[in-house]
């Protein structure tokens, strides 16, 4: 159903206007240099406010909000609620990602499910997606919270009995024992934070991580793989920057890179969010 549905409304003077479900949400965005384009009357209806003006905080103006709500994106269905980062537990830039895996992973002709890792997993939008299309999926976050989170998203989109395998780990020490087990994915999906800590506290920083962690998804890759999406929010990590990552780090092949953008209303200016590298075979 349509008020089900994600959608940018607007966007401008640094912030942005999403409709999130039933819900739409007033959030900054320092992408958004330039003037909103709708009436200002629609800003006011927002049903929640969220700002970093003296300490992060929301403001409710419907209180339900609080409580959690669904909204669906490129036909996968995520539980929401409002965090004290500001997120809600989707990313709608993703979803270009999502329509691509599948249709990889439907034309795949294989004898058996191809398998998918998914790493830096957070709430499980790619996860979701993959299982969908028939792959036997492994999940990977370093925070417990977030793998359940995730699990609650599986059973939400009547996935809580597809073969995914969910693991609270570290990115490198899982990779590391992957590699030693001699286990291999067909298709790979990574979007790494500019900073992190890992189960155990250890220290994930993309500028000094990224190169060894890219190398341990390579040796990880299948005989014959699908793909491997890597997606980035750190400034300065431009499409070129991925392209260059992926050619020295990954197998010979085609490399797609980009701009990501938040899914906008028609006649709306589409909002930058972050870059992906889009390699296959």
């Amino acid at each position: 159903m349509i008020q089900d549905l994600y959608e940018l409304l607007d966007a401008g003077d640094g912030r942005k206007l999403e409709r999130f479900g039933r819900f739409v949400l007033d959030r900054p965005c320092a992408q958004a240099v330039w003037h909103p384009q709708r009436d200002q009357r629609i800003w006011t209806q927002a049903d929640a406010f969220f700002t970093r003006e003296h300490g992060a905080h929301w403001q409710f103006r419907t209180p339900a909000v609080r409580n959690g709500w669904t909204c669906t994106l490129n036909g996968v269905s995520m539980l929401l609620h409002p965090t004290d980062f500001g997120h809600v537990g989707m990313f709608p830039e993703h979803s270009f990602g999502w329509g691509r895996m599948k249709q990889a992973l439907c034309n795949a002709k294989r004898s058996t499910p191809p398998s998918v890792l998914n790493l830096f997993a957070y709430s499980g939008g790619a996860t979701l997606a993959a299982a969908q299309a028939g792959a036997e999926v492994c999940h990977l976050d370093a925070a417990r919270k977030m793998v359940d989170w995730a699990r609650e998203n599986a059973t939400i989109n009547h996935l809580q009995d597809a073969p995914i395998r969910w693991i609270t780990d570290d990115v490198q020490k899982f990779l590391k024992r992957e590699i030693r087990r001699g286990r291999h994915y067909d298709g790979i999906v990574l979007d790494p934070p500019s900073f992190g800590r890992g189960t155990n506290q250890e220290l994930f920083q993309i500028d000094n991580n990224m190169l060894e962690v890219l190398d341990l998804c390579r040796q990880v890759l299948s005989e014959q793989p699908l793909f491997v999406l890597l997606t980035c929010h750190t400034p300065g990590y431009t499409p070129l920057v991925l392209t260059h990552l992926v050619t020295q780090l990954l197998p010979a092949g085609h490399i797609d890179a980009g701009e990501m953008t938040l899914p906008a209303s028609p006649k709306v200016f589409a909002v930058p969010s972050g870059t992906y590298a889009w390699w296959t075979p």
